[in-house]
C-alpha cells in the first residue's frame, strides 16, 4: 500500500509514516517519533537517514523508503532501471531513453514505474559500488546492439557534435522493488532507493553485439574544474562600478592608483590596494578575487 502524503494541521501518532506532499525526497520516508499535530505549512525535511525534522509539535525521523522490505528474510525482487537523457546542445535532442534488463524479476516485457515505461533491453551494468578508500567509481554500462539501434543513435548524435558518441548524456540508475511497480497491488512511485545520477564520460567499445559506456560522477569529469571559477589571487574579476563592485563614489583614481580629477579618468587598477582606496583600508571590500590564493592562474 502506498504511503500517504503529509498533511497540515493533522494529529499524528508515533509510528505513522508519511512522505512529503510537495517535492518528493528521493529514497526517503519520514516516521513519526514524537506524537503531536503538524504545522500549517510543510516543514523543510531533513534528508539524512536517522536525522529528525521538527513539524510544530510533531517530530519526524528520516528512514529509507525500502528499508523494511530489503531487511526481511525474503525480500521482493529488486528491479534495476536505467534512464539516458540526451543534451540538445551536444546531441541535437533532449529525448530520454528508458530500459530495464528484466533479470531480477524475470520480466519478459516492458516495465512501468512512476508512470514511466522502461523497455526490455539486454543490459549489463557493473562497477557502481562505492568504497571508503581509493578513487570514485566509474561504472560500465553495456547495452545490446543486436538490432543496430545503438549504432543508429550514435550516428544521429554525432551529426550534431562530431565524435561525441553520447558523451555528456545523463544516466540515471533507478532501483525499486517489484511490489512497487505500476500495476502491482502495492504500487508506490515514491518507494525506491536513492536515484543515482551519472554522466557518460566516453564510449568504451562498440561492435555488432553491444555498445559499452564508461560512466562518471559529475564531480569526476576530467575536463571540469571544482570550483569552476578559477582561484585568481591578485586581479579583481568584477567589472568596475558594476553591481558586484558596487563602487559609486565621486572620488577618482587612475589605473596606477594616482588621483584622477574626472570620472572619465577613473580607472580601477584591479588590485587589492585599488579596492582599499575606494572603500577604505578597514572597510568591507567587495574584491572579486582570492588574495590568499598566492598565485595567478
Amino acid at each position: 500500500m502506498a504511503v500517504a502524503a503529509w498533511s497540515q494541521n493533522t494529529a499524528y501518532s508515533v509510528g505513522v509514516i508519511r512522505r512529503p506532499s510537495t517535492v518528493p525526497v528521493d529514497g526517503l520516508f519520514f516516521k513519526c517519533t514524537t506524537a503531536g499535530t503538524s504545522g500549517s505549512t510543510e516543514p523543510v525535511w531533513n534528508k539524512s537517514i536517522g536525522n529528525t525534522t521538527t513539524d510544530n509539535t510533531v517530530t519526524w525521523t528520516a528512514i529509507s523508503s525500502v528499508y523494511e522490505d530489503v531487511s526481511t528474510l525474503a525480500p521482493d525482487a529488486i528491479i534495476e532501471l536505467f534512464e539516458m537523457k540526451l543534451d540538445s546542445t551536444l546531441h541535437g535532442s533532449s529525448d530520454t531513453y528508458r530500459w530495464h534488463n528484466g533479470c531480477n524479476a524475470n520480466v519478459s516485457g516492458n516495465i512501468v514505474f512512476a508512470s514511466q515505461t522502461y523497455t526490455r533491453q539486454p543490459i549489463e551494468a557493473n562497477g557502481f559500488s562505492h568504497t571508503s578508500t581509493g578513487t570514485l567509481p566509474r561504472p560500465t554500462l553495456s547495452i545490446s546492439n543486436a538490432t543496430g539501434v545503438m549504432t543508429t543513435l550514435l550516428l544521429l548524435v554525432n551529426e550534431t557534435t562530431t565524435g561525441n558518441d553520447l558523451g555528456g548524456a545523463e544516466v540515471r540508475r533507478v532501483r525499486t522493488l517489484k511490489k512497487y511497480l505500476d500495476g502491482e497491488s502495492g504500487a508506490d512511485p515514491n518507494a525506491r532507493f536513492p536515484t543515482e545520477v551519472w554522466e557518460v564520460d566516453r564510449k568504451a567499445s562498440e561492435n555488432r553485439q553491444s555498445v559499452s559506456f564508461e560512466l562518471a560522477m559529475k564531480t569526476d569529469s576530467p575536463n571540469a574544474r571544482v570550483p569552476q571559477r578559477q582561484l585568481i589571487g591578485n586581479i579583481c574579476q568584477w567589472g568596475y562600478r558594476s553591481s558586484e563592485c558596487s563602487y559609486t563614489g565621486s572620488n577618482y583614481w587612475k589605473a596606477d592608483d594616482t588621483v584622477a580629477s574626472t570620472l572619465a579618468q577613473d580607472v580601477c587598477g584591479k588590485r587589492l590596494d585599488s579596492c582599499k582606496l575606494r572603500f577604505g583600508a578597514n572597510g568591507n571590500l567587495p574584491f572579486g578575487s582570492f588574495p590568499t590564493a598566492g598565485r595567478t592562474q
